[in-house]
């Protein structure tokens, strides 16, 4: 049903992860530094995911050609936001400059004293979040004719490789944000309620698009042999219960006051990568 292609795979995670990073950027609470980590991180795997396409050619042409262009539109997508984002590195974001004014006049009314802070420039116009929806856009046509190239039917590999995207861009981008609060620790934590909230939102889509004909329901009833007497079909349900068992834990620890608690839910999302990638990864392997 679809063959577990390196350059498909890495175009996928690059897409899902720079489409959640625009989730986050829009909210304009997190400061530039998250964009550049996240825009470096996933540019780097889909220019990855050219060379691996270009490198292993084969297949429908037409249709990995248009998801190789598309590789490359989303590595120019991320290197213009990124140029712009790092032009306008003083401008910080809104929800930045108005947590240092806050300080400051705490500050100023407890020891009278008025000092100009060293932080963002509201003078300087701040990045647009809009930026960040250029690659992850340009990346949603090569995720189609990659599911194209991939599957019969068509319409079901695009289904799997959009969906996946998208849930395993969630997790990932919710793990690397729980690091960023170490960078940044007066953030509030509605960011990363939100990723957390999208990832528990996806799960139910991967499953289902997992499980339709002819999906996983066939390894586990047998009608599939997944060549390790039916392992891999429970190491996939396992895997899958796994995955939204931690993201509800997650959320539960978010909902602590401790600042311990944010470090927690990073530790438990580290974890639901592993098993977010198993149900991903072992279902592709299985159905290949």
């Amino acid at each position: 049903m679809i063959r577990l292609d390196a350059a498909s795979f890495l175009l996928q995670w690059a897409v899902g992860g720079l489409a959640f990073l625009w989730v986050t950027t829009r909210r304009r609470e997190v400061g530039v530094g998250y964009g550049w980590l996240l825009r470096g991180v996933y540019l780097a795997m889909a220019a990855g995911a050219v060379v691996a396409g270009r490198a292993g050619g084969g297949g429908d042409s037409g249709a990995l050609a248009i998801r190789d262009a598309a590789g490359v539109a989303v590595v120019l997508g991320a290197v213009a936001a990124l140029a712009v984002s790092v032009a306008r590195r003083r401008a910080g974001v809104a929800g930045e400059r108005e947590r240092i004014d806050r300080r400051r006049t705490r500050v100023t009314a407890m020891t009278g004293i008025d000092r100009d802070a060293d932080g963002p420039d509201p003078s300087v116009p701040e990045f647009p979040p809009a930026l960040d929806l250029l690659a992850p856009a340009a990346g949603l046509v090569g995720l189609v004719a990659a599911g194209i190239a991939a599957g019969d039917p068509a319409w079901l590999a695009v289904l799997r490789t959009v969906v996946g995207a998208a849930f395993l861009g969630s997790v990932s981008d919710a793990m690397l944000l729980g690091h960023w609060y170490l960078v940044q620790p007066g953030l509030a934590r509605g960011p990363l309620l939100e990723l957390v909230r999208w990832t528990a939102l996806l799960w139910p889509l991967e499953v289902a698009a997992l499980l339709l004909p002819t999906g996983m329901g066939s390894v586990l009833s047998g009608a599939i042999d997944d060549g390790y007497g039916g392992v891999l079909g429970w190491m996939w349900v396992a895997c899958a219960v796994t995955t939204i068992g931690l993201v509800v834990v997650t959320r539960l620890a978010l909902a602590e006051r401790a600042y311990s608690a944010v470090m927690a839910a990073t530790g438990l999302l580290y974890l639901a990568i592993l098993t977010a990638f198993g149900t991903d990864l072992v279902a592709r392997a299985v159905l290949a």
